[in-house]
């Protein structure tokens, strides 16, 4: 394969995880964890880049031949290294929003076992099983889409289409986030992504506005920086009542 039509594979692979991935988390957040849909992640847009890279990398590690001689101990051990690399992804993912950014994206700090609030046991037993489900269900499908976009490159301006999407998406995301980390750093505090979509949200039903919906979630009929604001009232008025309990 040619480094260009690697590259291109790379992008295919990395959209679509991304989107399957964003379906994935709007699920789980409306009838697992927050028990509403929300729009998760990072961008505005349906892509969740953690797992465009997790697939990426996934169908890399299945081409990679692990022969033992016992087929079962073959899949444990891709199994593993997928589950394990899908913990160091999230891991490094994580750090780089709080501690570079001020944002938190998720927050396991209530889970047994936490690291920082970013990774925890059982969210690392969730990658093994998306690991195990790959390996066992979606890698042939996924290698056979692989195939036949390498045989159809014409396809490839979507990609490129798709993906210039996503760029500017990220473009606006990053505008946000600096705005976010400097509101942050000045009050010296970690913004909870998602409750603050929650926040402006609440303030547009309050208010009657339409503006803030599940596609846009930061569109507001305020200045994003009295959203900010008002976001940091709540927050810390919950911090106290907490404490006084």
């Amino acid at each position: 394969m040619k480094f260009l039509d690697g590259l291109l594979v790379a992008a295919f692979l990395f959209i679509v995880g991304s989107m399957l991935g964003w379906v994935l988390e709007v699920f789980f957040r409306r009838f697992f964890s927050a028990k509403k849909w929300i729009n998760p992640g990072f961008l505005t847009g349906p892509y969740i880049p953690l797992y465009g890279f997790g697939l990426s990398l996934m169908f890399a590690i299945t081409l990679i031949p692990v022969e033992t001689g016992y087929p079962w101990l073959d899949a444990l051990i891709v199994i593993l290294i997928m589950g394990a690399m899908m913990t160091v992804i999230e891991y490094i993912a994580g750090l780089i929003f709080i501690k570079g950014m001020k944002i938190k994206l998720w927050d396991y700090s209530k889970q047994w076992g936490n690291i920082q609030g970013i990774i925890c046991p059982l969210f690392s037993f969730l990658w093994l099983l998306v690991a195990a489900g790959f390996y066992f269900i979606m890698s042939e499908p996924v290698l056979k889409a692989v195939i036949w976009f390498v045989e159809h490159m014409e396809f490839a301006f979507f990609v490129g289409l798709v993906f210039g999407v996503f760029l500017v998406d990220l473009g606006h995301s990053l505008n946000l986030s600096v705005k976010i980390r400097s509101f942050a750093k000045e009050h010296q505090i970690v913004v909870h992504y998602e409750h603050l979509k929650e926040s402006i949200k609440e303030h547009a039903e309050r208010f009657e506005e339409k503006h803030a919906s599940f596609c846009f979630p930061f569109k507001s009929a305020r200045k994003f920086a009295e959203e900010l604001e008002s976001y940091a009232e709540k927050a810390v008025g919950e911090w106290k009542e907490k404490r006084k309990k």
